[in-house]
């Protein structure tokens, strides 16, 4: 456990006193960093391309051109996918179409096969979302067919950019856009912000006899992908989330995210980032892991409700699948590490990598993060790519100052073809690689990350944003802290720690532990859950007193509200 250091003193009037606590260790320095109205947003032509994407699409619109969007298989790409193909529409243009690569054929991004097949929809601009950036020798196929392409992403770029018509990535080279944390469904919603500004300078929307549209209309879309793709909530990201959260508890988002929602047992109306991210972002995502993300798509594009629940009701099945998949890999992935002696004391290597040819692709980086949260290692988990079992797929995972991506291109640079291909982020990434080589890429994974162990932190450490007064545990304090942020990744959810003695405790669910804990030196008690324990462990009735890292949260049942304690770390007191 280790607490927070305390930021400077947070001078904002009326503020709770916690929340100036809590903003301090976050490194909130002045009231202005809390401002999030849409009109502290990052200007769309700060960002490299953002204009000559718009002048680009502003004529495909004009001249009815046939605009053909090439998205991702997660989250991010869905949403993407989805916020360009609506807003398109709904700015005049003619003919707008989509197209998603299921991952078991075809693999990531706009290579050379999905040229061809996207060729045979005769589209004028293809237009690639959360992808595109490393499409070197997809781009020039479609340029050989004619084809223009235009590139939107935020992944690291390569040492070589794709010959597209337009490139717009807060990532690339020259791009000094303020914020790099963009997910690939904000990078098309600046590139849509641009596209309207230059359509309404053209006079567009008057001469077509339309109003010109409200584009926070999509701000659900980007506050889903945004969240789902856990990219750092910077301030600016910070504004697209929070606005979009509050179209949502609002009632104002699309039939689909609200049927998302739904279907996880999620009340619309006091949504957080949180219920993004673990609830309606898993069952839009198994669509890609399992089937075909098309499926997602069009949840979130239906006008109809009725239709948005039953196709939402589909995925939430495929979300069951996938947990029923990801259980049993994951038994085969604890059994492989039994062997390495952890419980007696044993270090795990720096690295980790894990191959079972009857793994599912599509699941294998969940499987990847539980086994690095587990360990507290970069950690990639592999299956065969395909039936032939000739070349194997990895889904990497790593841990803050081991930059995943970096490490698979020094890897790649120090043993030439041992790396098929890769892509990502620095916590996060993916690859291929010969089957045959896969012990000769898990000695050099394991060496490259080694050079960088000694500036890292190999032990997991909870961070702390201390202990609690008695007073604070109280309706008031809990639902200040539930609708501060948009909390999530580099500014994450407060945690506190204390010390509670253990009034009752019982299994509720599958794995889910209830309990009812007594602040000490007093007569209160206080409602609490520990989601996902070890049954083996839990409950105790030999436990009294426990150390717990918890979130202060407010639990609605039957329309009544109180204090529930959320805890992600405990354990027994002597």
């Amino acid at each position: 456990m280790r607490r927070r250091a305390p930021g400077g003193s947070l001078d904002a009037p009326g503020l709770h006193p916690l929340l100036a606590r809590v903003y301090g260790h976050r490194g909130v320095a002045s009231a202005g960093e809390l401002e999030l109205g849409l009109n502290r947003l990052l200007p769309p032509p700060s960002m490299l391309g953002a204009e000559a994407a718009a002048e680009l699409l502003a004529d495909a619109i004009a001249g009815q051109k046939r605009l053909l969007i090439v998205g991702d298989f997660d989250a991010d790409g869905a949403t993407s996918t989805a916020l360009a193909v609506s807003t398109l529409r709904r700015f005049g243009a003619v003919s707008v179409d989509y197209l998603v690569p299921n991952r078991f054929d075809y693999g990531y991004g706009l290579t050379p096969e999905i040229v061809e097949l996207a060729a045979q929809r005769n589209p004028d601009l293809i237009i690639t979302v959360d992808n595109g950036i490393s499409s070197i020798e997809g781009v020039a196929a479609a340029r050989a067919l004619g084809i223009d392409t235009l590139v939107t992403d935020h992944h690291l770029a390569g040492r070589e950019l794709p010959a597209a018509a337009v490139i717009v990535n807060p990532n690339q080279p020259g791009c000094s856009f303020p914020s790099k944390a963009l997910a690939g469904v904000g990078v098309i919603f600046y590139v849509m912000l641009a596209l309207r500004a230059e359509l309404r300078r053209r006079d567009w929307f008057t001469r077509q006899g339309t109003g010109e549209p409200n584009m926070a209309e999509v701000l659900d879309l980007v506050a889903l992908g945004t969240v789902a793709d856990v990219v750092p909530l910077d301030h600016n990201n910070r504004i697209l989330v929070d606005a979009g959260l509050k179209r949502i508890r609002a009632g104002q988002a699309r039939p689909g995210i609200l049927a998302l929602l739904e279907v996880a047992s999620r009340r619309f109306h006091n949504v957080v980032a949180s219920d993004l991210g673990f609830a309606a972002g898993p069952r839009l995502n198994a669509a890609g892991r399992l089937d075909d993300m098309s499926v997602g798509i069009e949840c979130l594009l239906s006008e109809d409700a009725g239709k948005a629940r039953r196709i939402a009701a589909e995925l939430h099945q495929l979300n069951q699948d996938r947990r029923t998949i990801e259980r049993g890999m994951e038994r085969q992935a604890l059994q492989m590490l039994a062997g390495l002696d952890l419980e007696a004391g044993g270090e795990p290597p720096l690295a980790m990598t894990l191959f079972d040819p009857d793994w599912h692709q599509g699941v294998i980086g969940i499987l990847a993060s539980r086994v690095k949260d587990r360990l507290h290692r970069p950690t990639i988990a592999f299956a065969n790519a395909d039936e032939s079992g000739m070349e194997i797929k990895g889904s990497a995972r790593s841990i803050q100052g081991i930059h995943i991506r970096d490490v698979l291109d020094a890897v790649a640079t120090r043993h030439p073809g041992l790396i098929t291909k890769f892509g990502g982020h620095a916590m996060a990434a993916g690859l291929s690689l010969p089957r045959s080589r896969y012990e000769d890429f898990s000695r050099a994974f394991v060496e490259e990350v080694a050079r960088h162990a000694d500036a890292v932190d190999l032990q997991a450490i909870v961070e702390s944003d201390g202990e609690l007064d008695a007073a604070d545990f109280d309706l008031e304090a809990a639902t200040a802290l539930r609708y501060a942020g948009p909390w999530g990744q580099h500014f994450p959810e407060p945690l506190f720690d204390g010390r509670f003695q253990v009034v009752s405790q019982r299994i509720v669910g599958e794995r889910h532990l209830k309990l009812v804990l007594g602040l000490p030196g007093t007569n209160t008690v206080v409602d609490a859950i520990a989601f996902n324990v070890d049954t083996e462990l839990w409950p105790d009735a030999s436990v009294t007193e426990i150390e717990a890292a918890y979130r202060l949260d407010v639990n609605e049942f039957r329309g009544q509200h109180s204090v529930q304690l959320v805890i992600e770390f405990l354990r027994s007191l002597p």
